[in-house]
């Protein structure tokens, strides 16, 4: 990204903050100083802020063994301050502020840092940063939509070669080996997660891995995604059988393949989130499965593989071109099997786009 581009996503940021009556942002390392910056900080016990005031040029506030890092990131564009071991960094951010009434700081801000910043500003009002942010990175403009394409792009190959993984005799952690393997190998720079989960185990959504060996009529929920070097995510599910399913499982499988393909379908400007999710849902209830969906139907994807908007009751916020999201309804049958498909989708001005492309019925190998 440019740091043209990147001037223009903190514009953005501070126009909201007026909108909302922020006098500054603060944002320590995550994702929301990554998003403006391009610097994927380390989170230390030193404080590094970068100081977003309304009025005023931001400055980058860094410890000063961090400066070489920090000047050969893409934030070498902004003014950079450093302290050094004996100083008060929460005394010096509090100084470039002045006395603000309102600031908004980063979501993901350690406690630590948060209540040493509040303490050195007393009176001055504390909101989350996510008010302002959260909005700006649900749209994905068209450079992000084409490094989502490209991740989705990488880990659908490596869905492609999951044949040559799952065997019966096979662990699950034996599979994951593999599979994190062939992750970076695609392009990745970091695994983010890898689910491989058999049989009862599937019936957990967020199983991870374990030493049970897969057994002929399994199915095998994976889930795995990744970091690519532009710092976006992929994420993507599928499921599979060893040899023939059981005849209950095939048979869900059929309904949640319907949620899913209605569930995408149902995607377009102006739909409320929670549309989405009430499609999904209803599909799999009007089956008799209703109690077997225990999870909301997508999440955002961006910079974090979470992020907003969240497909769930209670969302009423509208879809809009250039939102990102997974759709992804499961059925989990305790102590017996599950079964998730999640492909990430981007809303566009006429409909939804699908950005991965493997095959979404029961594979069996």
């Amino acid at each position: 990204m440019s740091a043209a581009a990147r001037k223009a996503r903190r514009e953005r940021v501070r126009q909201a903050a007026r909108e909302h009556g922020v006098d500054a942002v603060l944002l320590t390392p995550g994702p929301d100083l990554r998003y403006l910056t391009g610097y994927d900080a380390i989170p230390l016990e030193r404080l590094t802020c970068l100081v977003l005031p309304v009025d005023d040029e931001p400055v980058l506030v860094v410890p000063a063994l961090e400066e070489p890092a920090a000047v050969a990131s893409p934030a070498a564009d902004l003014p950079v301050r450093v302290w050094q071991e004996a100083d008060d960094p929460v005394a010096l951010v509090a100084g470039l502020l002045g006395r603000p009434e309102r600031v908004a700081v980063a979501d993901q801000m350690w406690a630590e840092k948060l209540l040493a910043l509040q303490a050195a500003l007393p009176g001055t009002d504390v909101v989350a940063g996510g008010l302002l942010l959260a909005p700006l990175r649900a749209r994905k403009d068209a450079a992000e939509v084409e490094a989502l394409t490209e991740a989705a792009a990488a880990i659908d190959e490596v869905h492609a070669q999951l044949g040559r993984w799952l065997r019966v005799g096979r662990t699950e952690r034996d599979v994951a080996v593999d599979v994190e393997r062939a992750i970076l190998a695609t392009g990745h720079v970091r695994v983010d997660f890898v689910i491989v989960a058999s049989g009862p185990n599937g019936a957990s959504p967020h199983h991870a891995v374990s030493d049970r060996v897969l057994h002929a009529g399994d199915t095998v929920v994976v889930d795995i995604g990744g970091e690519m070097p532009s710092g976006y995510r992929s994420d993507s599910t599928r499921t599979y059988a060893l040899g023939r399913p059981d005849p209950q499982a095939a048979e869900e499988y059929a309904v949640l393949q319907a949620a899913q393909d209605a569930a995408v379908r149902a995607v377009a400007p102006g739909v409320p989130a929670q549309q989405v999710d009430a499609v999904a849902r209803g599909v799999i209830e009007a089956a008799g499965y209703g109690e077997l969906f225990v999870h909301r139907t997508g999440h955002g994807i961006g910079v974090q593989t979470h992020e907003h908007p969240y497909l769930v009751a209670g969302n009423s916020e509208p879809l809009e071109p250039g939102m990102a999201f997974s759709v992804e309804p499961g059925i989990y049958r305790p102590g017996r099997h599950g079964a998730r498909i999640e492909d990430i989708v981007v809303v566009t001005d006429s409909g939804v786009a699908r950005l991965n492309h493997r095959p979404r019925d029961l594979v069996e190998v």
